[in-house]
């Protein structure tokens, strides 16, 4: 048994999974490991979710799982290349087994790149780009889709107001990638409303998070202060998460205030 894979108090998620799998509320996040991904996770996990967590960086999830567990929560790591389809697969059926099952997806992965014009952008950072941002999203919908419809699951995706409303300054990849997130959505919610599956196009303005880092023109201090945080965005998320199971949110734009 490996720290991973044991729960706050030691035991083997699995046993626990096994007592009380009916009463406690699974969700799995990618992009756990750092900005709304990570601030998801700690407020889900505080909210009295089971959290499983998935990145690439198993170092930063461990981080993060032992930061919940010190509180009390139940946090499982399961290290994650999203772009790998059956990992993917594999990692859907590792966390119904020591979970108990899922009842929910955040979905927080996301790659944009510099080279954001047709004039200079590279083909190979497109297909990246698009295979993060919106291949990987239907590929875990598509892996946890038999477990969310066991347990009337919700399924939030977090986009971006570029999937919402066109920003030039986005990029040509990032930009189809997350406008087609919206009609993802909306096929998922009108062809699984009979399963009690429900999905949110969960659509941020500006938030001040790392990711900024991958624009070419990368903010300052006082720029990123007039944005949202990823706790705003964590809070927005969790509040469609604890919606009752007759509520559907299909579509949420959080904005900053200031938009300069």
């Amino acid at each position: 048994m490996t720290t991973s894979e044991t729960t706050t108090n030691g035991s083997d998620p699995r046993d626990e999974a096994a007592q009380g799998a009916d009463a406690r509320r699974t969700v799995w996040l990618t992009g756990a490991g750092s900005g709304m991904g990570r601030a998801t996770a700690l407020r889900a996990a505080r909210t009295g979710w089971a959290v499983a967590l998935s990145g690439r960086r198993r170092e930063v999830l461990e981080q993060l799982a032992a930061e919940i567990r010190e509180e009390g929560g139940t946090a499982l790591v399961a290290p994650l290349d999203v772009q790998d389809r059956q990992a993917v697969r594999e990692t859907a059926a590792r966390i119904t087994d020591e979970l108990g099952g899922i009842d929910a997806l955040v979905l927080a992965a996301g790659l944009n790149a510099p080279r954001r014009r047709w004039d200079d952008q590279d083909l190979a950072e497109f297909d990246a780009i698009v295979s993060t941002n919106l291949t990987a999203v239907a590929s875990a919908i598509d892996a946890a889709l038999p477990h969310l419809r066991e347990r009337s699951g919700q399924v939030v995706v977090i986009s971006s107001y570029a999937g919402w409303s066109f920003q030039p300054g986005a990029g040509v990849a990032y930009s189809a990638s997350k406008t087609a997130l919206g009609s993802l959505v909306l096929t998922l919610n009108q062809q699984e409303a009979a399963h009690g599956v429900r999905a949110c196009h969960l659509c941020p303005g500006d938030v001040a998070t790392d990711f900024l880092d991958q624009r070419p023109s990368v903010p300052g201090a006082e720029a990123r202060a007039r944005m949202l945080t990823a706790e705003d965005i964590a809070r927005t998320a969790c509040f469609v998460l604890d919606s009752p199971a007759h509520v559907r949110i299909d579509e949420l734009v959080v904005s900053p205030v200031s938009q300069a």
